[in-house]
């Protein structure tokens, strides 16, 4: 079993080199996970910064005192993979988040496409992008990550087709076998740079939508004979991905 994860705003150790980790992260660390003097963990900002320590002491029910190795950091893997996610009904958005997280994604953008059911719209939508951004957050330390992935602001489909512009690679999962599409697998692609990889919502992509999308130098692209649902397509193309570019070698 490799060391739990727990998320940090700094890593400033006392003058024995001791480390407290308090708050919800300790409470987790000593009430939920139980651990022991002894024992590993990592410590993380989300960001690449991270560090090895041993457990000294627990001390009540939300304190445990680590001996702080030397602080690292990860660098930014490449090629970059981000994922367009259309929104999703219910909670299958943070069922998309968990996922693509688990696998290794480096930034989602949720879009609020055409053919959405599902409208963040004034509280709801900042309750909502809360809860896919905690949902990163916890999946990556599940995970073991130590960099999480950037969950951006709700995009609308120009910033998308912007972003697709400025991309090394830009693939659209398209469910209309009609439309002249690609395999995913056969692709041409970076081995730095950015990927972005754009998922639509159950109805699928627009012709317009699509037609932007092409116009800004995307290309519609298919995972095979089958049509997935929107919470899974982003994570089985990012696996295709992150195996063709040699990230999981």
């Amino acid at each position: 079993m490799t060391a739990p994860v727990f998320v940090v705003e700094h890593f400033r150790a006392g003058g024995d080199g001791h480390y407290v980790l308090d708050g919800p992260e300790g409470r987790h660390a000593v009430s939920v996970k139980r651990l022991q003097p002894g024992e590993e963990v990592v410590l993380t900002d989300g960001a690449g910064r991270h560090a090895v320590g041993e457990v000294v002491a627990a001390e009540g029910k939300d304190r445990l005192v680590v001996r702080l190795g030397t602080v690292e950091e990860e660098p930014a893997p490449a090629p970059r993979i981000t994922v367009v996610q259309a929104l999703p009904k219910g909670d299958r958005g943070e069922l998309a988040v968990e996922t693509m997280t688990e696998v290794g994604v480096d930034a989602i953008v949720p879009w609020q496409a055409a053919r959405c059911i599902t409208q963040w719209r004034g509280e709801r939508g900042l309750k909502a992008l809360g809860k896919w951004r905690a949902t990163a957050r916890e999946a990556g330390k599940q995970s073991r990550r130590v960099r999480f992935p950037e969950v951006a602001d709700a995009a609308t489909t120009k910033q998308v087709a912007a972003l697709l512009a400025g991309a090394d690679f830009a693939a659209v999962l398209h469910s209309d076998f009609e439309h002249a599409s690609e395999p995913l697998a056969g692709a041409p692609l970076p081995a730095e740079g950015e990927i972005v990889l754009v998922v639509g919502p159950e109805g699928g992509v627009s012709r317009d939508e699509l037609a932007l999308f092409e116009e800004a130098g995307a290309k519609a692209y298919v995972l095979g004979p089958t049509v997935l649902r929107t919470s899974t397509a982003g994570t089985a193309a990012a696996a295709l991905l992150l195996g063709r570019t040699g990230r999981w070698s």
